[in-house]
């Protein structure tokens, strides 16, 4: 099964130096029917200006992933690391007991662009830990690159290591190409197009949608090119249900 989300229709945050699209509710933008998509709990989809970005902020108990779509992300931390990642490049974070951070775009003129991707975590209270990987931009051409899974997770290489059992890829198709993603009997999976355009089993998806995807496998095609992510995980009936529209989560918690 599948859902289209129109980026078009998500909650939004314009705040001059700050321009953002909200996957699921977050800040302003609540919707108790958009809590979540089983384990993924954000996905935003930031523009931040030149010399300006995230001051330094608490984060506690989620793991965080944060994949540069333009520009350079400059990222400090409580626990001592200072790097600036660029276009394809991805930092995380397991916040756990408790960690402060900020990000900014130190660049004179250039707009950054970064997805900020929060995961719930498998357990409460693990050590804070910081990490990051700057993967070859060209190493997703016309194939999935693996990102990240999770630590117990045997049949996937990806390098970066969380406490949840997702499975992350991205890739960039050049025109005129395909690629299969497979999502099992008890998966499901959420999809974003970065950049371009794709189809996905008939759904039409322009920069900046997403598809949630229940039990079902699916052919990522492209006429013109694109540039995609996709995060897999475990089926949560919730979830489920949500889709459906059969229910709604009750005592989420709001961030």
């Amino acid at each position: 099964m599948l859902k289209y989300i129109d980026h078009t229709k998500m909650g939004r945050s314009r705040l001059g130096w700050l321009d953002s699209h909200f996957h699921f509710s977050f800040a302003e933008y609540y919707n108790p029917e958009n809590i979540r998509f089983g384990v993924l709990r954000v996905i935003n989809d930031d523009i931040i200006q030149a010399r300006t970005g995230f001051d330094t902020h608490p984060h506690q108990d989620m793991e965080i992933i944060t994949y540069v779509v333009q520009g350079e992300v400059s990222h400090a931390d409580s626990m001592g690391n200072e790097h600036t990642l660029s276009r394809g490049q991805v930092q995380y974070m397991s916040a756990g007991t408790g960690v402060f951070h900020s990000e900014h775009n130190r660049q004179d003129k250039d707009d950054l662009r970064l997805m900020q991707i929060w995961i719930l975590p498998d357990k409460r209270r693990y050590k804070p830990n910081y990490g990051d990987y700057r993967f070859p931009l060209e190493d997703r051409n016309d194939q999935w690159l693996p990102i990240a899974t999770g630590y117990d997770n045997q049949k996937n290489d990806a390098p970066i290591k969380i406490h949840q059992d997702i499975n992350f890829y991205a890739t960039i198709l050049s025109p005129g190409k395909s690629a299969e993603f497979k999502v099992g009997a008890d998966r499901q999976a959420y999809l974003v197009c970065l950049e371009g355009e794709a189809d996905v089993n008939g759904v039409h998806l322009s920069a900046r949608d997403a598809l949630e995807i229940v039990k079902e496998d699916v052919t990522v095609a492209t006429s013109g090119g694109c540039h995609v992510f996709v995060i897999e995980m475990a089926y949560d009936d919730e979830c489920y249900k949500r889709f459906n529209l059969e229910s709604k989560l009750k005592n989420a918690p709001i961030w």
